[in-house]
C-alpha cells in the first residue's frame, strides 16, 4: 500500500499545457540535443589530443563541455521520454536522482566559472607569476574542489528533502526540482532552509560576488594600458564574460520561478524561462569558446580539414603513379 506522505510518484504538472505541441516540442529539443552533444564532444576531443591546448584556460574549457554533457543528459534523457508519454509521472527515486544530477550540474557550472575568472585575473593582473601559481597541481586542487563540495553539498540536500512527510505530489515544472519538492512537507523545513540557503550561498553568490570581484580588479588594470592591451584582454575574457552573464541571468530566472507558482503565469512562458536554466548554457558554451577564442577555433578547422587534405594528397599521388 502507497505511503501518502511518501508518494511513489511525482506528477509533472507543467507537461499538459505543451498538449498537441508535443511531438514538434520532441524533434527540436532532439536536435538541440544532438548538437549539445556534438559540440561540446567536439570541443572536449580537440582540447584532448592538441597538447597546445593542454594550458588551464583551455582544460578549464573542457570540464565546462564535460559538464553540459552531464547536465544536459541529466534532463534530456526524461524530457524527450515525457514528451512522447501520454503519463507525466516519474518515479520518486527517478526524482530525486534527476535533482541531484540538475543541481550539481548547476553548481559545477558556477564553481568553473569562478576558477577561470581567477585565472584571467592571474593572466592579466599577475602575469608574470601566472605559470607559478597556476601549477598543475594547483589546477588538480581546484578542479577537485570544484566537483567535490557541489557533490555533497547538493546531496545533503536532496537528501533532507527526500526525508520530508510529503501532502501531496505535484511539482508545477517539466524536470524536478528542489523547492518544489519541499514546499509540499507536511511538516515546518527549517532545517531544509538553513541549509540549502548555505548551499546556495557557497556555490551560487560567493562564484558570481568572486568573478564580478575579478573582473572589476582586470577592469582597473586596463585602464591605464595601451588599446592593443585592450583589445587582446577582450578577446581573451569575451567568451568568458558572455558565459557567465548568460549563467547569471538564467540562475536568476530559476531562482525566481522556483518562489513562485508557475501556473499563474503564461503556462508557455512559465516552461521556456525554466528550460534556459538546462539548455541554453550547453548550447552557447561551445559556441563561444568554439568560434571566439582562435587557438580553439583554428585546432577545430584544422581537424575537420585534415581528412579532406589526406584524401586530396592521396588522389594526387595515385595521378602522378598512373601518369
Amino acid at each position: 500500500m502507497e505511503n501518502n506522505s511518501h508518494p511513489l510518484y511525482f506528477n509533472l504538472t507543467m507537461f499538459v499545457y505543451i498538449g498537441k505541441f508535443r511531438y514538434p516540442a520532441f524533434v527540436l529539443f532532439l536536435l538541440l540535443y544532438t548538437f549539445i552533444i556534438s559540440a561540446n564532444l567536439v570541443i572536449i576531443v580537440v582540447i584532448s589530443r592538441e597538447k597546445t591546448l593542454h594550458e588551464p584556460m583551455y582544460i578549464f574549457i573542457m570540464c565546462l563541455s564535460i559538464n553540459s554533457l552531464y547536465g544536459s543528459g541529466g534532463f534530456f534523457f526524461r524530457f524527450l521520454r515525457d514528451l512522447l508519454s501520454d503519463s507525466n509521472l516519474i518515479a520518486r527515486s527517478a526524482c530525486y536522482t534527476q535533482i541531484y544530477i540538475i543541481y550539481t550540474y548547476a553548481s559545477y557550472e558556477l564553481t568553473i566559472l569562478g576558477i577561470m575568472a581567477y585565472d584571467r585575473f592571474v593572466a592579466i593582473c599577475q602575469p608574470l607569476h601566472y605559470h607559478s601559481k597556476l601549477t598543475s597541481r594547483v589546477i588538480s586542487k581546484l578542479l577537485a574542489f570544484a566537483w567535490i563540495y557541489p557533490a555533497f553539498s547538493v546531496a545533503a540536500c536532496v537528501y533532507l528533502a527526500s526525508r520530508l512527510p510529503l501532502c501531496g505530489n505535484k511539482i508545477p515544472k517539466v524536470f524536478c526540482a528542489n523547492w518544489p519538492v519541499v514546499k509540499l512537507s507536511c511538516v515546518p523545513t527549517v532545517i531544509n532552509n538553513i541549509i540549502g540557503m548555505f548551499v546556495s550561498v557557497t556555490t551560487v553568490f560567493l562564484p558570481l560576488a568572486f568573478v564580478l570581484y575579478t573582473y572589476m580588479r582586470i577592469f582597473l588594470v586596463c585602464r591605464k594600458r595601451s588599446s592593443l592591451f585592450k583589445s587582446k584582454v577582450i578577446q581573451s575574457c569575451l567568451p568568458h564574460i558572455v558565459t557567465f552573464v548568460n549563467y547569471s541571468i538564467t540562475v536568476f530566472c530559476d531562482v525566481a520561478l522556483s518562489r513562485i507558482d508557475l501556473e499563474e503565469l503564461n503556462p508557455f512562458l512559465g516552461i521556456i524561462l525554466s528550460l534556459e536554466f538546462v539548455v541554453i548554457p550547453p548550447i552557447l558554451n561551445p559556441l563561444m569558446y568554439g568560434l571566439k577564442l582562435p587557438e580553439i577555433r583554428k585546432c577545430i578547422l584544422r581537424n575537420l580539414s585534415g581528412p579532406q587534405r589526406s584524401k586530396q594528397t592521396k588522389e594526387g599521388d595515385l595521378k602522378q603513379k598512373t601518369s
